[in-house]
């Protein structure tokens, strides 16, 4: 059996997506094929569950749907919810598609699994609702740990080529929505103290994070800015090194879940109720009684209100009691 599971969102939801791949792949017994986003090809890099990366960088709909009809898929499972990923695998002449009800085009699945956010419910366990329709022609087996394959040399070889040798605690201030980032002169005021308590603050994020980590760096010259400096596997190895992640609602958050490593998230215009709350050894910070949040389920550009209270009002010593009490320092 020759199956295809299709994740073009960004990394972290990729990240999250690795107890259905376990599933699937334990389940089916079969080649299991994943869709990605370009740039994510190496996520799952020597990941057992995986045999084939497609990279898709959301260009060329009918290319791709060439492609995958080549491949002859008997099954395909997406846990992405755009009209363009409907599209491409209705295009791509799979027999059964099993998508989400609330998806872009849903009516071109051939079977379709309930959508919804309710409190206490992970996104992991969401995407594990896509196995539900298999249920009757397979014995399906669960598999809820996350998962990133990452060697020991990897974590080794990263920390030479960056100098660490001290105990460190990471900080993740960049987002892809502007509202989900706390304050950079926050995050620089934990990383005064983590400092305090012996823990050498890093800095992390892509290169489109740059304004975020280059204003923390400012009031925190002790520590080591990497942002932008790190391929996605130095980036993972610095993250399960770590004593802490402190991050905003973000892909740093579920990396760390991944590589257990304990990890204090920071939600502004986003809620936990959308399941994506740390998935392991972790605390949650927000600013609760607020009316405006959730703003949206991205967060967004520009706040609302135009008082960006959410985030403005999350002051540092709430984020440190937090880390504290993770840390038992």
């Amino acid at each position: 059996m020759k199956v295809l599971t299709f994740q073009t969102a960004f990394l972290g939801d990729l990240i999250l997506t690795s107890p259905l791949l376990k599933s699937l792949k334990k389940s089916l017994k079969g080649e299991l094929h994943l869709v990605v986003r370009k740039g994510l090809e190496d996520v799952y890099k020597g990941f057992w569950a995986v045999d084939k990366v497609i990279p898709f960088d959301k260009k060329g709909i009918f290319n791709l749907a060439n492609q995958l009809k080549k491949e002859k898929y008997s099954l395909a499972i997406s846990p992405h919810r755009s009209h363009r990923t409907s599209l491409i695998l209705f295009l791509s002449g799979i027999k059964r598609r099993i998508g989400y009800d609330k998806a872009g085009f849903s009516f071109l699945y051939t079977d379709r699994v309930k959508h919804e956010f309710k409190e206490g419910y992970h996104e992991v366990e969401r995407l594990l609702k896509l196995t539900e329709p298999l249920k009757r022609e397979f014995q399906i087996e669960i598999e809820k740990e996350l998962e990133l394959p990452l060697k020991e040399e990897e974590k080794l070889k990263t920390r030479e080529k960056f100098k660490i040798k001290n105990r460190y605690a990471v900080l993740a201030p960049g987002s892809v929505w502007p509202t989900k980032a706390w304050l950079p002169e926050y995050f620089a005021e934990v990383g005064r103290w983590l400092i305090k308590v012996g823990l050498m603050p890093v800095i992390i994020g892509a290169k489109g994070d740059y304004k975020y980590c280059k204003e923390v760096e400012k009031g925190l010259p002790l520590s080591l800015n990497l942002c932008g400096k790190t391929t996605l596997r130095e980036f993972f190895s610095i993250i399960e090194g770590a004593e802490v992640v402190i991050s905003n609602d973000s892909a740093p958050v579920h990396a760390a879940c991944a590589l257990k490593t304990p990890v204090v998230e920071i939600y502004g215009p986003t809620v936990p109720r959308f399941g994506f709350f740390p998935y392991g050894k972790g605390k949650i910070v927000e600013l609760k009684g607020l009316k405006c949040r959730p703003c949206s389920i991205h967060g967004g550009k520009k706040c609302k209100e135009g008082d960006f209270k959410c985030m403005k009002d999350l002051k540092p010593e709430r984020v440190i009691k937090a880390t504290k009490e993770l840390l038992n320092c």
